[in-house]
């Protein structure tokens, strides 16, 4: 059992039911950038099911004109184990939906390493505040008008 899990009184089963089916997506990538894990928060959240997720580029979500520069931190990060994010650093920006449509994001990154300690890969808790985002970009808007 999990040393977390101890603390919570819940066994892996539990967690594993909790994460699966949980309101926030939930996923991860392996080194090479691969979606290893998507929940069903990611489904709602991203329009695609885990068995057209798994497998997949990163490039499945990120916006075209941002790709080069998610890649290039993606691969910096990869390389030294570290990020300019500190641990529980929220972070904001668009992504694409099975429809095509782009959606705000904001998420959590979590590195993932294996029991050597080797960065093997991150996962990322992530929610929608595409209306949030409009919302403070209209205000934003009308101020500035005035």
């Amino acid at each position: 059992m999990l040393p977390s899990a101890i603390l919570l009184g819940m066994d892996e089963g539990m967690i594993a039911t909790a994460l699966l089916s949980g309101p926030d997506a939930i996923m991860a990538a392996d080194r090479n950038g691969l979606i290893t894990f998507w929940n069903g928060g990611a489904e709602r959240l991203f329009g695609f099911p885990a068995d057209q997720a798994v497998g997949e580029s990163l490039d499945l979500i990120i916006p075209k004109k941002l790709r080069a520069r998610h890649w290039d931190g993606w691969h910096r990060v990869m390389q030294t184990g570290q990020s300019r994010y500190g641990d529980g650093d929220l972070l904001a920006v668009p992504a694409i939906r099975a429809d095509g449509s782009t959606i705000s994001v904001e998420f959590v990154i979590h590195p993932v390493s294996d029991t050597s300690g080797q960065l093997i890969g991150v996962a990322a808790t992530l929610r929608d505040v595409t209306a949030r985002f409009e919302e403070t970009r209209d205000l934003k808007r009308r101020l500035a008008e005035r």
